[in-house]
């Protein structure tokens, strides 16, 4: 396994749990106590981790993974996703897009949509979207959030306001039966929980790793949602679960 690659599952796992080891982690992912600690000490100086006796915890100004750690994960996972959720568009001429990395994928695949007008808080999408000139883009501004290159914060929430869209895709960080989507960023959850509420169909793209996941706020309840598109390494349980709240769960 390459060093970044170890660094990504390493800065997952620390968050997933809230506190890692360094004798977990060495025999979780087979190497040396000294090679974990050396890990630690590149994710403590780019403050994603705080060291502790013995191991790591997350950063006290931690607020959500940085897209360059997510953006190697699950690739193949997330094109399935973005592809179905090309399909999804049926004709809508108005869509919003929240940021994320698999949202991300999916916009790459409208470069050769005609007639659609795109609005969003991720300047990563609305960059990339300007390579197809026959798309309009309306971009929210507000605090820029370095780690997800989504603008939050009240000018953000009051722009999506503006739009009445056909469909909304939201990317999040955590998907559970019980606690709907969640995001670690409590701006981004209440920004994007805005976009939500100005869409007639609202459809969470999530690979098959948020799916039980339990982040820091809340986006919306699964009932809100009218579609998610996940992988089928989706715990059926969970599946099963979110399909209980009425929601349309599309394995891919």
């Amino acid at each position: 396994m390459r060093r970044r690659e170890r660094l990504n599952q390493i800065l997952s796992v620390i968050v997933g749990h809230g506190s890692m080891d360094v004798e977990a982690l060495a025999r979780q992912f087979d190497v040396s106590h000294a090679t974990i600690r050396r890990d630690l000490e590149l994710l403590e100086q780019q403050r994603l981790v705080s060291r502790t006796r013995g191991g790591a915890t997350t950063h006290s100004a931690f607020t959500d993974m940085p897209l360059n750690y997510k953006t190697a994960q699950d690739l193949d996972e997330k094109r399935r996703i973005a592809h179905e959720a090309r399909r999804q568009v049926q004709g809508a001429r108005v869509v919003g897009m929240t940021g994320g990395t698999t949202v991300a994928e999916f916009a790459h695949l409208l470069l050769d949509h005609e007639g659609l007008t795109v609005v969003t808080n991720a300047l990563n999408v609305a960059l990339h979207l300007l390579d197809n000139p026959r798309l309009r883009v309306f971009v929210g501004g507000g605090e820029l959030r370095s780690s997800s290159q989504e603008t939050v914060g009240h000018n953000t929430e009051s722009f999506f306001t503006q739009y009445n869209l056909d469909v909304a895709f939201l990317g999040v960080d955590g998907v559970d039966a019980s606690a709907g989507c969640t995001n670690y960023d409590p701006a981004g959850a209440r920004a994007n929980g805005e976009l939500l509420r100005r869409a007639r169909r609202r459809i969470v793209l999530a690979d098959a790793t948020k799916i039980g996941r339990l982040a820091l706020a809340q986006v919306c309840a699964l009932s809100d949602v009218d579609v998610l598109i996940t992988d089928e390494r989706a715990e059926q349980g969970q599946v099963e679960r979110i399909r209980e709240q009425g929601c349309d769960v599309v394995l891919v």
